[in-house]
């Protein structure tokens, strides 16, 4: 091996080492402070994960009592899922909640009775749908109940926040 190539390739080396360890040391960083409460002014940009059934009514009880300061509201719903939008739509009418409220449609992780080996494919499938609808959002927080839908949202949201692109609190609710 001639100088040149020794030379590239201690320079990659070292240049994968430094992002490997930048990267490891910012998990750590994100991991050991979480926050132990949500401050910010003014308006709070809110992501809503909605599932199916009993996770969509749990989730209006929970939007029922948001204040005016958790706008805009973004609604993520799965494709298959037409019943909780026309909730949701319907709970926006008649609790006049104000502000602005958008709906967004990532595919679902796992359909109902669907093996646990396919759900790997289709839950990779739908994370490559959230990076871009989290990073187009970038929301202040996300609120979730459980459903296989907030899966890949709050994995791209939680990816974001270790790279350093943003800081979005996830609210889990059980």
């Amino acid at each position: 091996m001639d100088y040149w190539s020794h030379g590239m390739l201690s320079l990659c080396v070292t240049s994968f080492s430094a992002i490997g360890c930048y990267f490891l040391l910012r998990l750590i960083y994100v991991l050991t402070n979480l926050p132990t409460k949500l401050v910010h002014e003014g308006r709070v940009k809110t992501m809503i994960i909605a599932g199916s059934g009993g996770h969509t009514m749990e989730m209006m009880q929970l939007v029922r009592v948001l204040t005016s300061a958790y706008n805009p509201r973004i609604y993520v719903v799965a494709s298959t899922d037409k019943m909780s939008k026309d909730k949701f739509l319907q709970l926006e009418k008649e609790a006049n909640l104000g502000g602005e409220y958008y709906f967004e449609t990532i595919p679902r992780s796992r359909e109902v009775r669907q093996s646990w080996i396919t759900t790997v494919g289709t839950t990779f499938y739908a994370c490559v749908f959230s990076i871009p609808l989290v990073w187009k959002h970038r929301p202040d927080v996300i609120i979730c109940n459980g459903p296989g839908t907030c899966i890949p949202i709050c994995l791209a949201a939680f990816a974001f926040k270790v790279i350093g692109i943003s800081n979005c609190a996830i609210v889990y609710v059980e």
